[in-house]
């Protein structure tokens, strides 16, 4: 039995098998974790490539998540003990708090069109998430572990790196997939930094860096307006003092050009 890889999932099955090992071994589980074996989830694992080598490391706790019907057919045939491991769900939606009531690691070769939302939906769980192994386009990988003054530098690069280190670790070609995909892939690894709080207010963060880069080829002044002339109505200043607000150097750069710590300092400005 073969699946079929399905487009609309985003699926291209990792073919080679030394690199299914390297992304595998990738995971660095502390022998001295209090909790052992310790928890860790895949996501999407399709025909088990990651799978029989994550099964190998008795350190591990392995659940998975697979949204592909076929796909779990295939797991359930080919490897024992399964059962009670794998959940056929999507992993966008599944409840991780219920089924991790503590600390779990996340690998897997994330499906192209969702991989920004898998990594969205690791930054809700930070505090519970230490560590994540993913493969992902090339593009996106470097536009995670990407630093500031790049033309590729973003959202998810100022939001991941302000609670996780991160390293890209190797590029993966086209031809160790089935079917190949038009586009290079990359390994990264998150793990957890040591930051427990931000230094201002975390919603009011995620707002600044995301309307920010709404319209990342402006001054800062630009798209942040909005959210300077609702500190105005606030704090109650006039048309002058909001305009004197508007000049402080920050509001003169571009986005890219902000590093984690000047967004958490614009967020202060802004509260």
């Amino acid at each position: 039995m073969e699946v079929r890889a399905k487009k609309a999932l985003g699926q291209h099955f990792l073919t080679d098998q030394k690199v299914a090992r390297a992304i595998v071994d990738a995971l660095a589980i502390s022998s001295a974790t209090e909790k052992s074996p310790f928890p860790v989830l895949e996501v999407g694992p399709g025909m088990g490539v990651l799978t029989q080598y994550l099964l190998q490391r008795p350190e591990l706790d392995l659940k998975l998540v697979e949204i592909d019907t076929e796909s779990v057919e295939y797991l359930l045939t080919h490897f024992q003990g399964m059962q009670g491991r794998l959940m056929e769900a999507d992993f966008l939606t599944l409840p991780l708090e219920r089924i991790f009531p503590g600390d779990f690691c996340v690998i897997g070769n994330f499906p192209y069109n969702i991989s920004s939302q898998i990594f969205f939906k690791v930054l809700d769980h930070k505090d519970h998430i230490p560590q994540v192994v993913g493969m992902v386009q090339k593009e996106v990988a470097e536009r995670i572990a990407e630093k500031p003054g790049s033309k590729t530098y973003g959202i998810l690069s100022v939001l991941l790196q302000a609670w996780y280190d991160i390293e890209y670790l190797f590029t993966v070609g086209s031809g160790c997939f089935a079917p190949p995909p038009k586009v290079e892939s990359a390994v990264i690894r998150l793990r957890r930094n040591g930051r427990t709080e931000l230094g201002c207010d975390e919603k009011l963060f995620k707002n600044v860096v995301k309307t920010a880069f709404g319209q990342r080829r402006k001054m800062m002044r630009n798209p942040l307006k909005p959210l300077a002339m609702a500190k105005a109505s606030r704090e109650g200043w006039t048309a002058e003092e909001l305009s004197a607000f508007l000049t402080q150097p920050v509001f003169s750069q571009r986005p890219e050009q902000l590093s984690v710590e000047d967004f958490v300092a614009l967020t202060n400005l802004l509260a």
